[in-house]
């Protein structure tokens, strides 16, 4: 199954281009297991399922580092039925939905839960595409009880949820939120916009 993302990295600051080019330096170690393309729009991740978010924070976080206001947006996609299927895209570790709705959300909060912190708080918000079968929306409401239970859950917004936090837990669920809910047989796509150091008052939210 092929996954991946195609973000773009914006700096509020005269020395973006140091910035955004440090930042992929950052996950520069991962490109034997990744394939990366970066052009003057956006930058391709294409990979392992449970790689994308991980690598996208660690750029994110890079890039907020800086101190700068720093925004990203991104396309994460899984199952695009109009892309080839890779080698590189087959999952590292087993998929979770073999498990009913009501175990996922448990599994997905743990996760969440275990998620390592970085120090760098940062504000997100999304919305999940489960494409395809005539439930989805049953999945989509259940990853919604996910992050409303969640500690980095903001608030509902109109046609998405924002999630405040550290970039570890906030990451987390949103990796937990693309892998756990959705058919696995079917295309499931991810709309994000991601902040840090913002000057809005939201930013201290």
């Amino acid at each position: 199954m092929k996954c991946g993302a195609q973000l773009s990295l914006y700096v509020m600051a005269d020395d973006f281009v140091r910035v955004i080019l440090s930042s992929l330096d950052a996950i520069e170690p991962l490109r034997e297991y990744l394939r990366i393309e970066t052009d003057d729009i956006s930058t391709l991740i294409v990979g392992p399922s449970d790689m994308i978010f991980p690598v996208m924070r660690e750029l994110f976080v890079a890039a907020a580092s800086s101190g700068h206001h720093v925004a990203m947006h991104a396309t994460i996609s899984r199952g695009c039925p109009g892309e080839p299927d890779l080698v590189t895209c087959e999952p590292v570790k087993a998929t979770v939905f073999d498990v009913d709705l009501e175990g996922r959300k448990a599994l997905a909060a743990k996760a969440v839960e275990m998620a390592a912190r970085s120090g760098r708080r940062v504000a997100v918000q999304f919305s999940l595409y489960p494409l395809g079968p005539a439930d989805y929306m049953d999945e989509i409401y259940g990853c919604i009880d996910f992050l409303k239970a969640s500690p980095v859950f903001d608030r509902a917004k109109n046609y998405c949820t924002r999630l405040v936090g550290d970039a570890g837990p906030v990451f987390e669920a949103l990796s937990q939120a693309w892998l756990s809910f959705g058919d696995p047989n079917a295309h499931v796509a991810i709309d994000l916009t991601a902040s840090a150091n913002s000057p809005s008052k939201d930013a201290a939210a």
